[in-house]
């Protein structure tokens, strides 16, 4: 039977196939648009197998907070090229928003949302057709808290998001402290939410340095608490440099807004860094 161009500018709207894999897919499937999708859905699983093995490093990383919930999400593929056309956004976004609405608390719950195209995880497997690269969910991560804020940073390839303790915070300084997350890279909010295996691994190279230079056995312990207090300087929110005024940390800018002011959780993904 003749397939039409409406026909197949529909299906490529449908699952964003090329325009002779649309007619290829109608042609096989006898005009039939179910089976015209499950053959183009059967392709993205081909071309994922085959490159199962390729390193997806480029991608495409969103984030929103909305309603006492923020999540993130990262959708990552093998080229830049592909990261930044607008239909691989628009399907990043379309997974946040789903993620969003449905709030699941794992990758695989969100991989498994319904959608009227399919699942999370079919609408990947399409794209994979579409653009023959591999393609995957790389990363979800989300926060619940009374306030919650979002930041995604130019280029889209990190973002982060930040919950406070209290229902009404100034937004200007939930983005500052969600930006901040952002240049810093911090490991956690206090000295106490760093593993315990972290910071044995700093004393130890704190104590070894000071043996190389010489120090004597009875001040390595000392040597190396010093260091470690330093690390904390650099890798906890709280006690880092605030990035607009280095006079300050970031407890005293928040104390200076409001003191009963706490950041209770953040995460931040990026695929620089």
């Amino acid at each position: 039977m003749a397939i039409t161009m409406a026909e197949i500018q529909h299906l490529r709207k449908m699952t964003g196939a090329g325009m002779m894999d649309c007619k290829n897919a109608l042609t096989e499937a006898n005009g039939d648009f179910d089976k015209a999708m499950e053959i183009i859905r059967k392709k993205g699983q081909a071309v994922a197998a085959k490159r199962e093995d390729r390193e997806a490093s480029e991608g495409c990383v969103l984030a929103k907070a909305e309603n006492n919930f923020a999540a993130i999400v990262a959708l990552q593929c093998e080229t830049d090229f592909v990261a930044k056309n607008a239909e691989f956004v628009a399907l990043t976004q379309q997974i946040l928003d789903a993620a969003m609405e449905n709030k699941p608390e794992t990758l695989d719950e969100l991989l498994a949302i319904q959608l009227p195209k399919g699942t999370i995880a079919d609408l990947i497997t399409d794209k994979i057709g579409a653009t023959g690269e591999k393609i995957e969910l790389g990363y979800y991560e989300h926060i619940s808290a009374p306030y919650v804020t979002a930041y995604v940073h130019m280029g889209n390839k990190l973002a982060t998001i930040v919950g406070f303790n209290k229902p009404n915070v100034d937004e200007q300084v939930a983005k500052d402290i969600a930006m901040q997350i952002a240049a810093m890279n911090p490991i956690s909010i206090t000295p106490e939410g760093i593993p315990a295996e972290v910071k044995e691994k700093e004393l130890e190279i704190a104590r070894e340095k000071a043996r190389e230079a010489g120090k004597p056995d009875n001040l390595l312990d000392r040597i190396a608490e010093g260091a470690l207090q330093k690390f904390y300087k650099e890798v906890t929110l709280l006690q880092q440099e605030y990035i607009k005024d280095n006079k300050l940390t970031v407890g005293e800018f928040l104390k200076q807004h409001d003191k009963d002011l706490e950041v209770v959780d953040f995460k931040r993904v990026s695929l620089n860094a």
